[in-house]
């Protein structure tokens, strides 16, 4: 079993938020200019499930767990391929003492232990391998792994408004009248500000179809926090920081309230005019919502895991105040001994790879 520890039990549900200040969170390759991903009915921005994994997949790399999908690059400078990333997840797959009848199983768990990010979100397997050996153990592996972990497309919590070419900070708002840009038509566009929230989803039956374990659900909760941290230092991407996680850990089977992403707003009578957006300490996020949700279930939750930013401020229940108040309210809402508070960096320690 992966990280010798037992598969998840319990079904999990995520809100994990962060902001993005003269940033391009996610550009579309399509526009002709990568320009960020904006919602053009609403004029919030957009930020793919694809997007935020591949922070997650680099920060797991970072940390040293296996990882199947990465960006790398051979020797002749061309991208790696799938056959090439599968070959080398099964280099560590070692069968020299395992019984031929067993091959199958031994190879799907050494894959998977070897491979954090399929435990996650899963991966297509059907490729085709060239060299004889490597070929005959990728048959031992299933067409397809479905990830217990999943992500629903990231929005930001208002209208946003673009940066044309930040080297000049021209700016327009984005408004569902009128979509002539300014700005001098250069490729580098930026949004100004943005708080954009995520809703994730672990699935306990999921878990079971890769190996995905109880300290690999634990790990998440520093996970998301840290590659945003980390893996944001490219000059577009640059600006983007952590602002607020929570992780529902439900008590019981196939339960879950869903859309808790949809009640963090923007309390729109304490944060700045949309247009006047351009840090965190501009906006409020009114939590009144998800908190009123979570004690009405509060007797189908085991924990609730929880860090915000220390300079974010929030409302509940028309008080405002810093994270502190709204941990007291989730302890409220749910015990005290249901909410566990996340030190980031010291959790991530406890869950680091084994040596």
């Amino acid at each position: 079993m992966s990280d010798h520890y037992s598969t998840a039990s319990n079904r999990s549900e995520i809100v994990f938020a962060y902001d993005a200040v003269d940033a391009n969170p996610n550009g579309n390759p399509l526009s002709g200019a990568n320009r960020p991903r904006i919602d053009p009915q609403t004029d919030q921005a957009i930020v793919t499930d694809v997007r935020l994994k591949r922070y997650l997949r680099d920060q797991l790399e970072d940390d040293g767990h296996g990882v199947y999908i990465r960006n790398v690059k051979e020797d002749d400078g061309d991208q790696a391929t799938r056959e090439d990333l599968l070959e080398d997840r099964l280099k560590d797959v070692e069968l020299d003492d395992v019984d031929e009848d067993e091959i199958e199983a031994a190879v799907f768990q050494q894959f998977l232990e070897n491979s954090a990010d399929v435990r996650y979100f899963g991966a297509t397997m059907s490729v085709d391998m060239d060299e004889e050996r490597y070929g005959e153990i990728a048959e031992a592996l299933p067409d397809h792994f479905t990830g217990p972990v999943q992500f629903s497309p990231g929005k930001s919590l208002h209208p946003v408004m673009e940066n044309e070419e930040y080297d000049s900070l021209t700016s327009v708002i984005a408004t569902g009248d009128g979509k002539e840009q300014g700005g001098f038509d250069l490729d580098d566009h930026r949004i100004q500000y943005a708080f954009i929230g995520f809703h994730g989803l672990v699935d306990e039956h999921g878990a079971e179809d890769t190996l995905l374990t109880d300290r690999d659900v634990r790990r998440l909760d520093t996970l998301c926090w840290r590659a945003l941290k980390n893996q944001t230092i490219s000059r577009s991407k640059v600006g983007q920081e952590p602002r607020l996680y929570l992780r529902i850990e439900y008590d019981g089977e196939s339960y879950h309230l869903g859309g808790l992403d949809q009640d963090i707003e923007l309390d729109e009578d304490r944060s700045k005019q949309t247009e006047k957006l351009r840090n965190v300490r501009d906006v409020c996020i009114d939590v009144t919502r998800v908190v009123d949700r979570l004690a009405g279930a509060a007797d189908r939750i085991d924990t609730v895991h929880v860090v915000a930013s220390d300079v974010l401020e929030v409302s509940v229940d028309d008080e405002t105040g810093d994270e502190e108040l709204f941990y007291d309210a989730l302890e409220d809402a749910v015990g005290a001994d249901s909410v566990r508070r996340i030190d980031v960096y010291e959790d991530a320690d406890e869950t680091a790879p084994e040596e």
